[in-house]
């Protein structure tokens, strides 16, 4: 029998570190997650292609560029305000705040400077901006079961890479 492949309708299982423009660690995922390759998972297109026909132990580095990855960084999305105006709870670097528009659609914006009269927060993804390289490596190869073609996902829910 032949060694299984990444390739269309395999649940493919998977560890990887992102890193910044500089080289950064980010986010690293040692605990396995999986997805179904070529079914429009939640998994940046460039890293699916980049792991067709890869085998379990490969590991691969695909680097994205802003448009590929977290779009490019829209100023619009960052807003500064009087320190005053925002409650306490919020004073702190990386603090999440949740704002509704008038659509009802939701959106997180974090603090990311604070000064002695002023707080500001944004809401783009923080590697909006930036080229990031995702280091990949493949744990398991599976056929997926009839019902995870069905779903379009593995049993249990899919990755994010996206």
């Amino acid at each position: 029998m032949s060694e299984q492949t990444v390739k269309k309708d395999k649940v493919v299982t998977l560890t990887y570190t992102l890193k910044d423009e500089n080289g950064d660690i980010f986010e690293y995922r040692d605990l396995p997650v999986s997805y179904l390759h070529g079914h429009h998972s939640d998994i940046f297109p460039q890293i699916e292609a980049g792991l067709y026909g890869r085998k379990v132990g490969d590991t691969v580095t695909i680097r994205l560029s802003p448009d590929d990855a977290f779009g490019q960084h829209d100023e619009s999305l960052t807003f500064t305000d009087d320190i005053d105006n925002v409650p306490p709870q919020f004073r702190k670097l990386g603090a999440e705040v949740e704002a509704t528009n008038d659509k009802g659609e939701t959106r997180s914006f974090y603090v990311t400077r604070i000064d002695d009269k002023t707080l500001t927060v944004d809401g783009n993804h923080p590697l909006a901006g930036q080229h990031v390289q995702f280091i990949v490596t493949v744990k398991d190869i599976r056929d997926a079961t009839a019902e995870e073609l069905r779903s379009g996902m593995p049993a249990g829910g899919g990755v994010g890479l996206a």
